[in-house]
């Protein structure tokens, strides 16, 4: 099984196109990198809240500009909406979005593995445009291909992240950075809490760091932050 896909920095992957059942067995590596948002949600409070803290060693930053970007400023949350589909221009992604839940161990559940160009969002959480922090994951790869968070991690400060939903409202947010945390550090707090309280923000999640063939998993997870700073119709 090859670990190629991780961090190959191609063209724009065909998301949308790609088949396969993934590199794990279901559950396995969401269940272990995503722990902590059954531990966020339940409020336990001994979880560090390093937001601030440098980006080395186990909360590294990628996909940062060389020089500073201005970032507009927050637009006002928007009323409660489902999401439909999540588009990224600058990485060719369109791909629709499933609500998604916590299984049984209180992790959050991926997409389908037979559906890696699928977005999954949690539904209990907030919704993308509302005031709070939505959370959205994606497969980074499957056994073959590419799949629709492949290179979320290219992403930078200052590109924008489209979220069309139910209402006909699309919710515009801007990246404003980019993480990758380990698995042996994971924060819970700094993967899906708020940066400003208040805003409409949204986090994209997927696998990364590099696949561990012993425990068919991948050693850290990518974290992107946006926040709302547009709407349209």
């Amino acid at each position: 099984m090859s670990d190629r896909f991780s961090d190959r920095e191609g063209g724009r992957a065909p998301h949308l196109r790609v088949s396969g059942t993934g590199r794990l067995s279901a559950g396995v590596v969401w269940a272990t990198l995503l722990l902590g948002l059954w531990l966020w949600g339940r409020e336990v409070t001994d979880v560090r809240h390093g937001g601030s803290a440098p980006a080395t060693g186990a909360v590294a930053a990628v996909g940062r500009p060389t020089a500073a970007v201005e970032l507009p400023p927050a637009a006002r949350p928007l009323t409660g909406a489902r999401p439909q589909r999540l588009d990224i221009p600058d990485l060719g992604v369109q791909a629709p979005v499933v609500a998604r839940g916590l299984d049984a161990r209180g992790a959050l559940e991926p997409p389908p593995f037979g559906q890696p160009g699928v977005v999954g969002w949690y539904a209990a959480g907030a919704k993308p445009g509302a005031a709070g922090t939505a959370l959205m994951v994606g497969h980074v790869d499957t056994d073959t291909r590419p799949a629709v968070f492949h290179r979320i991690s290219a992403l930078r400060p200052g590109e924008t992240v489209r979220v069309i939903r139910d209402d006909g409202r699309v919710a515009e947010f801007t990246v404003d950075d980019v993480r990758t945390l380990t698995r042996e550090h994971f924060d819970a707090h700094q993967a899906y809490g708020p940066r400003e309280p208040g805003r409409a923000e949204l986090r994209l999640i997927t696998c990364g760091g590099t696949f561990d063939r012993a425990s068919r998993s991948y050693t850290a997870n990518v974290i992107v932050s946006a926040y709302l700073t547009g709407t349209g119709l």
